[in-house]
């Protein structure tokens, strides 16, 4: 047997291998995601409740924000206070802010105003004179473009048992008008939850911070919020901080409702770009290894490996994955939705193929430019995490 024909073997192996892998993490993603979502834990007594302080960084408004705000203060939940942080002094969502605050004259609510610089992260610099300023142990950090159910806030303190350091909710889309929301809604009811809940099955971090609830004591002993000022993506690097002392990190029983009242599918595919720059940036195996979690660039390299392994058709077998990634996506969307699709089963299938086919081409894109964009600054990440801003 000549070298050439054993490594041939071995590469093939390895991705036969790699797309066996694949359908492991889709099948304990149903399955844990079905098991947890949408069952609610047991609801804690009124004095075991204990307080939480919500951080809710803001800057500029959108159309849905206020709907989105006036959640957080209707929230079924005994002791907690809303602390609102704008980095601008002329940033309109202050006087959204102090509407809100006129309309529910009882909420306890404070308004920050003004930067504390702590790093280069500019959400991070933006809320943490809220966060000094909290007076519960429990914080949320709830990002502006998040609607909370009026129980959600109860379900994620359910969580929070002693064990537990941290509690997340997975990232989900509220249903909105055109297509770029369903756009949105496949793609993080499947390749983001199957990430997710995979991961967070067999104990991986895979940390989202659009919706976390932590304990502030815990985090201290890490050097506090501002200790992750140094990071873009402070939502992982706050979960490792927290799990390296020995505590657990958890999916809430509910997803995070997304709702921004601005949204396209080229704004969205820019969110792509920057998350896939911020993963390759701090772990540069993704390179290698997430472009074979996705179905078109996996299904072409398995259907090589079986055709060279097994003399089977490779057209034939291409097909019939592409067939199965596609039904197992469409289960596991409805796990996800608890029901019923809020849109027809043409809008999934055009929205499916968007993704799935655009997915190799956002990877790529990451590798064009050595710089990430975000909000209106420009910033290089360097391996492991560090962040710097990038001035011109």
């Amino acid at each position: 047997m000549s070298i050439e024909l054993i490594l041939a073997t071995v590469l093939a192996s390895a991705l036969f291998g790699g797309w066996l892998f694949d359908w492991f993490i889709f099948s304990l993603a149903l399955i844990y995601g079905k098991w947890l979502l949408h069952y609610p834990k047991e609801k804690l007594s009124p004095e075991d409740t204990p307080g939480v302080s919500i951080i809710k960084p803001l800057m500029g408004v959108d159309p849905n924000l206020k709907h989105n705000l006036e959640t957080f203060f209707n929230l079924d939940y005994p002791s907690y206070e809303l602390l609102f942080s704008v980095q601008d002094e002329n940033d309109p969502a202050i006087l959204l802010v102090k509407s809100l605050i006129e309309s529910y004259p009882k909420a306890d609510v404070k308004l920050f105003i003004g930067l504390k610089h702590v790093g280069p992260n500019g959400k991070i610099n933006n809320m943490i004179r809220a966060y000094e300023a909290a007076k519960h142990n429990l914080i949320l950090i709830s990002d502006s473009g998040i609607k909370m159910n009026e129980d959600s806030l109860s379900e994620m303190a359910s969580c929070m048992v002693k064990d537990v350091g941290l509690v997340l909710q997975m990232p989900y889309v509220c249903s909105r008008n055109g297509f770029a929301s369903v756009y949105e809604q496949v793609y993080f009811g499947t390749m983001q939850a199957r990430a997710c809940l995979s991961a967070n099955a067999v104990g991986v971090n895979c940390s989202t911070g659009m919706s976390m609830i932590f304990k502030k004591d815990v985090l201290e002993v890490a050097g506090g919020l501002q200790e992750f000022g140094k990071y873009l993506a402070e939502d992982y690097f706050i979960a490792q901080a927290i799990r390296n002392q020995g505590y657990k990190i958890t999916l809430c029983t509910k997803p995070a409702l997304q709702n921004s009242g601005n949204y396209s599918v080229t704004d969205f595919h820019k969110r792509l770009r920057r998350w896939a720059y911020m993963r390759y940036s701090m772990l540069p195996l993704f390179v290698f290894l997430e472009p074979l979690s996705e179905c078109m660039i996996m299904g072409v390299a398995a259907s090589w490996a079986v055709q060279f392994l097994f003399d089977f058709s490779p057209m034939g077998f291409f097909l019939l994955h592409v067939l199965l990634w596609f039904l197992l996506d469409y289960v596991l969307i409805c796990v996800v939705q608890n029901g019923p699709l809020p849109f027809s089963k043409f809008e999934f299938v055009v929205a499916w193929l968007l993704r799935e086919l655009s997915s190799p081409y956002i990877l790529l894109l990451r590798h064009a430019d050595s710089t990430i964009q975000w909000r209106n600054k420009k910033y290089k990440v360097r391996w492991g995490g560090i962040t710097e801003e990038v001035t011109t």
